[in-house]
Formats: C-alpha cells, sequence, structure tokens
C-alpha cells in the first residue's frame, strides 16, 4: 500500500516541485514503485522528468473532473520505477469546477484509491497557494513534507501552512501528519542561512529532515535538460542530498510499519 506524500508550501520559489521530482527519482532508484502527481497547472513537475505538457493527452484534470480512468492517464518516465501523473493549464479550471463537485475536497483520495496498490510511495506537488488543488493534495496525503527556503522570511507563512494542516486534520484527513520539515536552498557561507537554519532546528527539532538541500547549479539546470539531478549529475551536491533525504523518509516508513 503506497504511503502517500504530499510537497506543499503556499510560498512560491521554496523548493517545492524541484523537491518532488527529485525525492521521487530517489525513491525509484532504491527500486520503490514511484508516482508522482503533478497537482500544479504549471506542470513544471512534468517538463523536469521531461514530459511534454503540450502532447499529453489526458491529465489529473480529465480524473478529477470528468472521472476519466486513472490508470489510464499515467505515463512512463526514463525510470523503471517511477511513472507520472500528468498537469497542464486546463488544471486551472478545475479550481472552479471542483466548486460544484460534491466531496470537492475529497476528489483527488478518491481518484487515487485504484491505483494505492500498485506503488510504494506516491508523491504530490502542489501549486504555490493554499488552493482547493492544495486542499484535495493534502486530503489524500498520509504526510506533508512542507520546504522551508533558509532566508529571513521563511518562517513567515509557515504559521499559515501550520494552520491550514490543523483545518485539514480536524475536518478531512484525521490521520495526516507533518512528516518533515526540508530546509532547501542552504548556503552555509551565508551567515544569515546558517542563522535561520538554526532557529528553525531550535523551534521544531526533530521534525526537520537531517537532510538539507543546497544551493546547486547542477540541480538548478537538471529541469532545462528534462531530468532529475541524479540522472542530470550523480556527483552533484544537489543529487547527494536528495537521495539522503529519501533515505531518511525510507527509515521514516520503516520504522511506522516495521
Amino acid at each position: 500500500m503506497a504511503r502517500i506524500i504530499t510537497v506543499a508550501n503556499q510560498k512560491g520559489g521554496v523548493g517545492k516541485t524541484t523537491t518532488s521530482v527529485n525525492l521521487a527519482a530517489s525513491l525509484a532508484v532504491a527500486e520503490n514503485r514511484t508516482l508522482l502527481v503533478d497537482m500544479d497547472p504549471q506542470a513544471n513537475a512534468c517538463s523536469g522528468l521531461g514530459v511534454d505538457k503540450t502532447e499529453v493527452i489526458s491529465t489529473i484534470y480529465n480524473a478529477l473532473i470528468e472521472d476519466e480512468e486513472i490508470t489510464s492517464i499515467v505515463v512512463e518516465s526514463e525510470l523503471e520505477y517511477l511513472k507520472i501523473l500528468p498537469s497542464n493549464t486546463n488544471l486551472i479550471g478545475a479550481e472552479i469546477e471542483l466548486i460544484e463537485k460534491v466531496g470537492r475536497e475529497t476528489r483527488l483520495k478518491e481518484v487515487l484509491k485504484p491505483l494505492i496498490d500498485d506503488y510504494d510511495y506516491i508523491i504530490i506537488d502542489c501549486p504555490p497557494s493554499l488552493s482547493l488543488l492544495t486542499l484535495n493534495a493534502l486530503t489524500a496525503a498520509d504526510v506533508v513534507l512542507v520546504p522551508l527556503q533558509c532566508e529571513f522570511y521563511a518562517m513567515e507563512g509557515l504559521g499559515q501552512l501550520m494552520q491550514t494542516i490543523r483545518l485539514v486534520q480536524g475536518e478531512l484527513n484525521p490521520q495526516l501528519k507533518i512528516g518533515g520539515i526540508l530546509l532547501t536552498m542552504y548556503d552555509r557561507r551565508n551567515n544569515l542561512c546558517r542563522q535561520v537554519s538554526e532557529e528553525i532546528r531550535n523551534h521544531f527539532g526533530d521534525t526537520v529532515f537531517s537532510a538539507v538541500i543546497p544551493r546547486n547549479v547542477r540541480l538548478s539546470e537538471a529541469p532545462s535538460y528534462g531530468q532529475p539531478a541524479l540522472l542530470y549529475d550523480i556527483t552533484s551536491t544537489g543529487a547527494r542530498s536528495y537521495l539522503e533525504l529519501a533515505q531518511e523518509i525510507m527509515q521514516q516508513e520503516e520504522a511506522v510499519h516495521g
């Protein structure tokens, strides 16, 4: 049965899609059957894995709104154990169309049910907003992973996200847990970066992953080649950091299920 991890933070530019793509790829190279669900209308997770959003016939939108069979929408990636549920700009309309649907916050959860036993991990990449799409992703998840940029405004907005998570736990998904906070765009030469990192670790303790994602040129370049960092340059610090994160997540899973 798949462990569903939603990668969420309503703040843009914190490394959500980079994390979704590279975590999914890192879990897949460890031979975990992994599905990446692109819930962002910009479809950057698709292009980050070499899927051309303009050529995809059916997307997660068709499953959410038109009840298209989910198994027919899944597409392959370069990695044997990694598959993708693609997105495109049609998903912008889903926000409005979902409002009319019964159980609008649980649509994604229902849609993913036929896939649960086919995968070990399902990673959901969210749009940069606390929208109905993000709400669906949180309602479908077992855990939420929060990427947090090591900068002055890092804590700003985190309170709002935590409040949303508490509401989802109270009303829609009591089982939802915070899987961890992931420090991203870390530059150890930068004093402020180090201070923010320290402050977050002091405040959140064990909730913060040991793995830290650095500012890394290879990590930034990889999406333009339609590849996760480990295919683009496995020796880069960015690729190694995401492999460490995947290792931590697999250890979490082992601790929970033995």
